[in-house]
């Protein structure tokens, strides 16, 4: 099968890769269409994702959606639309229970942490365990299913922050996530949604998606205490310290975009002082079907969806998904059967 590969600092290969054969409780899914994340772009780009160094040959991609081509079972028939859960999980832990996507020694599709790499979906066929698969609803197309798994990510950052509804919401940071944490946060119920970014072009996909207010950080300041809730989805020190003093007093900030490794300068005083309770939010949990459910009913979301670019291609959507002006969600095609 066709696949595309990183081999190390910006070198992204398409190359013939073996063809993987479901086992027993497994599914071989021809993949369709794959989201451009954050992680891919380290990946690329540096060659690494934080800690996580591309020490292997890795296929990356984890926004996934396709159609089944063998379920050795017989459950799932070819041609079933699907979308996936795209982490394995690791060993439970007292206490976590209920929370497998916070149990150590887990895995996830497309990513280096794991020696072996655990490998990712942007390739023509993929396999995995059948309790990763989710069957699309009629009237979800592959392509807005694509957007699943990120946008599961913007619903774990709301329910952690315990919920939006009839709340004033600031979204710190209006790149891909942050457009699904806005949309998101306005489908929930919020009473009033801000999105802020330092560039003019996320802003207008996000007044596009209907948010009330738009401010471009180094030319506005959000009010200070004006919001219940901030969802911070840049994962940049001075947008946290923004969010501490854009929250009312005993007020929520959910961090959902992640942070490099190391010591981080933040101004906690006032966080302190105004008890602020700062909530980190990691991946996802089972918010991946109610992704799937809000992805039915609501077309918005394709507007968060900027380029669609063939994987022949691969290396300009990199680049294109890396330009945070000119892009929102960059989809790569992957190859279509004849």
């Amino acid at each position: 099968m066709k696949a595309l590969v990183i081999h190390g600092k910006q070198d992204l290969r398409e190359q013939e890769w073996a063809t993987p054969e479901p086992q027993d409780g497994q599914v071989r899914v021809r993949i369709a269409w794959g989201g451009i994340c954050g992680s891919d772009l380290h990946y690329y780009f540096e060659g690494a994702n934080g800690a996580f160094v591309v020490r292997e040959p890795l296929i990356p991609g984890h926004e996934l959606s396709g159609t089944v081509d063998l379920d050795p079972s017989g459950e799932l028939a070819p041609g079933t639309p699907v979308t996936f859960h795209p982490a394995t999980f690791g060993e439970c832990q007292p206490g976590l229970e209920e929370l497998p996507h916070l149990w150590p020694k887990g895995a996830y599709l497309g990513s280096a942490s794991t020696t072996p790499h655990t490998q990712g979906g942007m390739s023509e066929y993929l396999v995995v365990t059948r309790g990763m698969i989710r069957v699309l609803p009629e009237g979800l197309s592959l392509k807005r299913a694509a957007l699943t798994e990120p946008l599961a990510v913007a619903l774990h950052g709301i329910n952690v922050a315990g919920g939006v509804e009839g709340k004033r919401v600031l979204v710190c940071g209006s790149g891909p996530i942050g457009l699904l944490t806005a949309a998101a946060a306005l489908a929930k119920g919020a009473r009033e949604v801000t999105a802020t970014d330092v560039f003019e072009g996320p802003l207008e996909r996000a007044r596009a998606l209907g948010v009330h207010h738009t401010i471009r950080i180094g030319e506005q300041t959000p009010d200070a205490e004006a919001y219940d809730v901030a969802l911070e989805c840049s994962g940049v020190p001075a947008s946290i310290d923004t969010a501490i003093r854009a929250v009312r007093r005993a007020g929520v900030i959910a961090q959902i975009g992640m942070m490099g490794a190391g010591a981080q300068p933040l101004e906690l005083a006032m966080l302190i002082s105004k008890e602020i309770q700062l909530r980190g939010c990691f991946r996802f949990n089972q918010e991946v079907d109610e992704a799937i459910e809000l992805l039915t009913r609501d077309e918005r979301f394709d507007q968060v969806i900027t380029h669609e670019v063939p994987a022949d291609q691969a290396v300009e959507a990199f680049a294109t998904a890396k330009d945070a002006q000119v892009s929102g969600k960059v989809l790569v095609r992957l190859w279509p059967q004849d």
